[in-house]
């Protein structure tokens, strides 16, 4: 198996090293493992594209890059440049630092480089690992997945369906905040929905007078519904959400035929 790993951490991120153990386990020793990943840390950027401006790519080892993109840009780069000539079986994208759960997911570098993958035609994965109390200030806040990682991705290939649809099938991992041991297993999950929980701003002055704004996010310590991501993650569950690229509102279509 060939495998393409990327995140939107950055090259340098702790859970980029986690997912290469992850992808060399599903690897295998007769397998390889690809890494083109940002050069610069690109959280939140979804599925952006550069396709205004160039990005350089600059080998840094053995089957490893640093591209100036996106993640998207880095899956772009590492099928039709890093490795053109080359079929790649697998794209994981990850382990991030922090939930991709709920409306997270739209935000989401890490999901847009796995949205990418799929859109390519290539089986792919979102990996994030969520934080809270009990693991954040942990030695390794990457235990859970780096335990649950390989035999999670592996068990969900083995399952996956046939997909010849236009836009095909991502999966949306996450997993718990808790250690590795207190895992309580997988559960397939839908896209949750944090109530009352937005992004939103916070002013800053430079010594100079000038207004800054940061972004800042909600409590991320909120269950969704029952069945869905985070309710499951914050019970200590993994969650695997199967997720397309489409985003038309099907449940909509009859009721607006009447403008027809």
């Amino acid at each position: 198996m060939r495998i393409l790993i990327t995140n939107d951490d950055g090259i340098s991120a702790p859970g980029l090293e986690i997912m290469q153990v992850i992808a060399a386990e599903l690897a295998g020793d007769s397998g390889e493992v690809w890494c083109v990943a940002p050069a610069f840390e690109q959280s939140g950027v979804a599925h952006k594209i550069s396709y205004t401006h160039p990005m350089m790519v600059t080998k840094l080892g053995p089957r490893r890059f640093a591209a100036e993109g996106s993640p998207a840009d880095c899956v772009l780069a590492g099928l039709h440049d890093v490795l053109r000539d080359e079929k790649v079986d697998l794209i994981l994208s990850g382990v991030n630092r922090g939930n991709n759960s709920a409306e997270n997911a739209l935000y989401s570098g890490t999901l847009g480089g796995a949205m990418e993958g799929a859109l390519q035609g290539i089986p792919s994965f979102a990996l994030s690992q969520y934080l809270g109390p009990d693991n954040f200030q942990s030695d390794n806040p990457f235990e859970a997945a780096a335990v649950h990682g390989a035999d999670l991705v592996r068990r969900i290939l083995d399952a996956q369906p046939q997909d010849d649809g236009d836009y095909r099938i991502f999966y949306n991992i996450n997993f718990p905040p808790c250690s590795a041991a207190s895992v309580r297993g997988a559960k397939v999950t839908t896209q949750g929905f944090r109530r009352n929980t937005r992004f939103s701003t916070e002013p800053h002055f430079s010594p100079s007078g000038r207004k800054f704004l940061w972004i800042t996010g909600g409590d991320q310590q909120v269950p969704t519904l029952p069945g869905s991501d985070a309710h499951a993650n914050l019970d200590n569950y993994i969650s695997v959400t199967p997720m397309r690229a489409d985003l038309t509102a099907h449940d909509m279509l009859d009721s607006l035929r009447a403008i027809e």
